[in-house]
């Protein structure tokens, strides 16, 4: 179903992901948003990310600063930064306005001063809906998701919706389920309450890194892949 993307408001987008939908659209400039159930939904096991040997040691070295909500804006951007993008500019308004609000959050990487990677989405309960992520240097995307599952999972999230399943994702552990299983479980998320920002939290890079057990293996680039991925 299409709608024009002027009719969509804030509140709009939440109801729509309370109910299992979500918003794509043809191009930056495309004037109408299109509402997608998927059959499948790729999600990530918050107890199963899987975490290489060599992301563990990439995100030990302290190469790379990582930040929350520093740069939602800019994260945005990044990942509408591609030569085919689903993230319209009226989508891309939208976000802001739920960042604004508090249901939108980004995960920001750099290194230097320069931001390198990161991954934005939205929470609604004990929901988090991950909608993209961008990388300009080797693994600065998959950084990002590491801290992005420490940070829900000590915030007491209980889904990470990642809406499609790519090769990239289901390197690092996410899995396909059916339409009827993510409905039910998202009906069980949003019955909870969860927090993206507890109060107190600083993990070391080294918990980040830990918090999954690094496993062998690499994972291939692969809705959630990087804008741009060096590896």
């Amino acid at each position: 179903m299409s709608v024009p993307a002027d009719e969509i408001t804030p509140d709009i987008l939440l109801r729509a992901y309370a109910m299992g939908i979500f918003p794509m659209s043809d191009g930056r400039d495309d004037p109408e948003i299109h509402w997608v159930d998927p059959r499948l939904r790729g999600v990530i096991p918050l107890e199963g990310f899987h975490i290489s040997r060599s992301l563990a040691k990439r995100i030990r070295s302290g190469r790379f600063r990582v930040t929350v909500d520093e740069d939602f804006d800019a994260v945005v951007e990044a990942c509408a930064a591609r030569g085919e993008t689903w993230i319209s500019r009226r989508i891309q308004a939208l976000y802001l306005d739920l960042h604004r609000l508090g249901f939108a959050h980004s995960i920001e990487v750099r290194e230097g001063t320069a931001l390198v990677g990161g991954v934005y989405g939205v929470t609604l309960g004990a929901a988090f809906f991950g909608e993209s992520m961008f990388s300009h240097v080797t693994d600065a995307s998959k950084v990002a998701l590491a801290h992005a599952v420490h940070r829900l999972r000590a915030g007491g999230f209980r889904l990470f919706d990642t809406q499609f399943l790519t090769p990239h994702l289901a390197s690092l552990g996410a899995v396909e389920i059916t339409r009827a299983d993510y409905h039910r479980r998202l009906s069980d998320a949003l019955a909870q309450r969860a927090v993206f920002a507890p109060e107190g939290y600083s993990p070391s890079p080294s918990e980040v890194a830990s918090a999954s057990g690094a496993i062998s293996g690499t994972e291939p680039p692969g809705r959630m892949q990087p804008s741009t991925q060096t590896s």
